[in-house]
């Protein structure tokens, strides 16, 4: 489905801003709003940051993104939404990798008291050293 064709699915209206972060989004990573912002100016003449927040929140709301927040670090978005997946952080830079989850179905964990919740889904966040980083561990040893 084209950008069009997904907002309307979702019961959204068509707007230059909107179509332009799914198009950011759809280029794959983890991208903090700044950079989305960044990347959405150079696509439209001029776009403040408060419209971008703005669009990426209606995004999330209807299932086109997903916020994450790591620990220690602004927020970021993905286009990978509404699967199940989980997030791997490096401790050192900050990147962040996708991780499918390890059972395949929502809510890939079950906690031993629900406190009356109906669990639909669990958030995993692993965090480590990138390979990149590793290898400058390795280096200042």
């Amino acid at each position: 489905m084209h950008g069009e064709e997904l907002l309307r699915s979702r019961g959204l209206r068509v707007t230059r801003p909107r179509l332009a972060v799914l198009d950011v989004l759809a280029g794959g990573g983890h991208l903090e709003v700044d950079e989305i912002a960044r990347r959405v100016r150079t696509r439209l003449d001029s776009v403040s940051t408060q419209a971008v927040y703005d669009v990426l929140g209606a995004l999330s709301r209807a299932g086109l993104a997903r916020r994450l927040e790591p620990a220690g670090s602004p927020a970021r978005y993905e286009a990978r939404a509404g699967d199940n997946h989980h997030h791997v952080v490096c401790r050192g830079c900050g990147e962040v990798a996708d991780i499918d989850c390890a059972v395949g179905e929502a809510p890939c964990l079950d906690p031993n008291v629900s406190h009356g919740f109906k669990i639909d889904e669990a958030e995993v966040t692993f965090w480590g050293l990138c390979p990149a980083c590793q290898a400058r561990k390795t280096d200042d040893i």
